[in-house]
């Protein structure tokens, strides 16, 4: 077993026990025992209950999901004594902030609390405590693996050694990537354009304050925030550090749940907020938001001013890199010479699919070394229109990977080799001093693992 698949295991299939269809009730009449693992019974309608969720989910089942199911609970249950073991806490405050998220992503897709509590066959507060108990097995083996591989290192020769060692077939295929320079300019909002905004929160607040609309009601209706405004405007329960600073320090002084917030500003726009409920250091707020506009004229004013930036670097009069720092308003890559970074992958290669739409639209046409004509873009952070002009430093062709281009790429794939071969040494030992007992018709299988039918002989 692979670490890619321990990994997705430990991640998905926790999140799928905890979120599964509802069992017949034939399958809950007497609970049948498949396997032990130590003191821990794995039951048939464990089984099922995953079997049914990972069918609706239509994952693939590689194998027998009689044989694959099982084997997957009883290595958790490895994972969990081992967590006891090396007594590996998890944060409450982490596992709460998961569980609000989650169920706000199903009150999103699902419709309400209570249609939850219809559609998993129990209460919400039952349901939670479910949920954060998965999340909480899914961390602490999560660290257990960590444990198991911190002190694995790799070295160039060890990355070479790996990569010369791989077949043809096992060489990944790299797609199209590309490295790309930015400066871009945030036009000024008109200040007639924010007291507009102002005046419209000041008035869905009196609105409120009088009796003659909800707050919630006014959310849906407008509020510019697009995934709480569907919900009237609740956000869930989240901590302090979850939230923009602006927008924390007056909703954590809200005390009345029939009161509105003075107008506050963030990154994001203006916002007005009423509190629902407080539990302990983390609240549950509604709030709607409204972002100020910029006016055309602004936009043509801001285009035309990177125009002529860009006609004195194509003149030479500075460079891309020199002009950064005092022209860019990007505060991600004004200090890096505009070197736009890829967080997910900790390089400056971007697949086209990874960059802002509009971005990837103007450079797929651009040479090395080309630079764009303005163009207007919608900051992904802040959800408003900034002017941006590219420098377009790299493309690198889709290609096998080799040494020399992708690096990083395969000294991660050295990494994770040697990180699953140690955590399946791991586990057929942890397998062999422990006790295991394989109930008879759950017993006819290719497990993944040989160590399990060796101890029932």
């Amino acid at each position: 077993m692979h670490l890619t698949s321990l990994k997705k295991y430990t991640l998905g299939a926790l999140a799928i026990m905890s979120i599964s269809l509802p069992v017949s009730s034939q399958n809950n009449i007497v609970e049948e025992v498949a396997w032990v693992v130590g003191d821990q019974p794995i039951y048939k309608s464990q089984i099922e209950e995953m079997y049914q969720q990972m069918r609706y989910e239509r994952i693939n089942i590689n194998g027998d999901p009689y044989c694959v199911i099982p084997e997957r609970l009883a290595i958790e249950k490895l994972y969990l004594h081992q967590a006891e073991v090396d007594t590996v806490e998890v944060q409450e405050g982490m596992v709460n902030q998961q569980v609000d998220a989650r169920i706000n992503m199903l009150i999103e897709n699902i419709g309400s609390k209570e249609k939850i509590e219809e559609y998993f066959r129990k209460p919400l507060p039952e349901f939670r405590e479910q949920l954060a108990q998965t999340i909480r097995d899914n961390y602490r083996i999560m660290q257990v693996q960590e444990n198991i591989t911190s002190d694995i290192k790799v070295t160039p020769s060890d990355v070479r050694r790996y990569f010369n060692n791989l077949e043809q077939d096992s060489i990944p295929m790299v797609p199209l990537q590309v490295e790309v320079q930015i400066i871009t300019q945030n036009p000024e909002i008109p200040r007639a354009e924010i007291e507009d905004v102002k005046a419209r929160l000041r008035d869905y607040s009196d609105q409120v304050v009088r009796g003659e609309r909800e707050f919630s009601t006014l959310a849906i209706l407008y509020s510019e925030d697009e995934g709480s405004a569907r919900r009237g405007g609740e956000i869930g329960f989240l901590g302090r550090g979850q939230l923009e600073p602006e927008y924390a320090a007056v909703a954590f002084n809200l005390n009345d749940t029939k009161k509105v917030s003075k107008i506050v500003e963030t990154q994001y726009g203006f916002h007005i907020i009423q509190l629902i409920e407080k539990r302990g250091d983390r609240i549950n707020t509604r709030h709607i938001l409204l972002r100020p506009k910029v006016s055309d004229t602004d936009l043509t004013n801001a285009v035309n001013r990177l125009d002529s930036i860009r006609t004195d670097i194509i003149n030479a009069k500075f460079t891309f890199e020199e002009a950064t720092p005092y022209i860019s308003q990007d505060k991600d890559t004004r200090n890096n010479r505009g070197v736009m970074v890829n967080y997910e992958n900790g390089t400056t290669r971007f697949e086209m699919s990874e960059l802002p739409a509009e971005i990837a639209k103007v450079i797929d046409k651009m040479e090395v070394g080309e630079i764009s004509a303005p163009f207007i873009m919608t900051d992904p952070k802040r959800n408003r229109d900034v002017v941006a002009i590219v420098k377009l430093t790299n493309r690198v062709q889709p290609h096998k990977a080799n040494m020399a281009d992708d690096y990083q790429l395969i000294k991660g794939m050295c990494e994770s080799s040697l990180k699953s071969k140690k955590l399946v040494d791991w586990l057929d030992k942890k397998i062999k001093d422990t006790y295991v007992r394989i109930e008879d018709g759950w017993d006819n299988c290719e497990f993944e693992h040989d160590g399990w039918m060796k101890l029932k002989k």
